[in-house]
């Protein structure tokens, strides 16, 4: 296994995470209890879809690989027509629509580390995709982008004191919302997401210092 310290990929499935293990000459080391691809440096972890397999695929990871920082990658729908289908954001702040604070009522909130000179957007993370108009009108409210998986990606990160960074491509709209859609896009845009990442995400690791979270 790679020597510590070691960057760690969070991605929910193989079909947004293929360019990635080809482009990053990862293999493939464990397939139990999640499937764990890696090489000098990087490990890159399956998590599967929905808010819990994030959660437990963030906690495997960082009590087994004890990585220096964590980036969570993927696919996420867009909320309204403000973004374009394969755009790539940064997250600035995360809110879960269906986890409500039991004090004030409004979405529960994680905020990700960032990264300078990124075009940063809010997103909502929920464990039933929101595909209808008025599912995604009423969470435009708060949020640009929704996912299934990145809240659960950074509370972990926060318990474990680890630096969290969530990437997002814009995978589709209300105007591409059918599952066919989706993943036909997921399809076109994952090499040139993979391509941003490695260029001018990955490549600059390096100079992103690790943070102290008070917990």
């Amino acid at each position: 296994m790679a020597s510590k310290p070691v960057t760690a990929i969070i991605m929910a499935t193989r079909l947004e995470a293929a360019p990635f293990i080809q482009g990053l000459n990862l293999n493939k080391v464990e397939g139990t209890p999640l499937p764990v691809f890696h090489n000098q440096n990087t490990i890159l972890i399956l998590s599967g879809i929905g808010k819990a397999n994030a959660a437990m695929a963030t906690a495997f990871c960082c009590l087994v690989h004890h990585p220096e920082i964590i980036f969570n990658f993927g696919a996420a729908g867009a909320l309204d027509e403000s973004l374009e289908l394969g755009e790539v954001l940064q997250i600035s702040r995360i809110l879960e629509p269906d986890r409500p604070d039991l004090r004030t009522s409004l979405p529960e909130l994680h905020l990700p580390e960032t990264l300078a000179d990124f075009k940063s957007v809010p997103l909502a993370t929920q464990d039933r995709p929101m595909l209808t108009p008025h599912e995604r009108k009423q969470a435009s409210r708060y949020a640009s982008l929704a996912d299934m998986e990145a809240a659960s990606v950074v509370q972990v990160c926060k318990r474990f004191e680890t630096p969290c960074h969530v990437f997002k491509f814009v995978s589709d709209t209300p105007d591409h919302a059918g599952s066919k859609d989706i993943l036909a896009n997921i399809l076109s845009f994952r090499n040139a997401f993979f391509e941003f990442i490695h260029e001018k995400v990955l490549a600059g690791k390096s100079q992103i210092s690790n943070l102290k979270f008070e917990i």
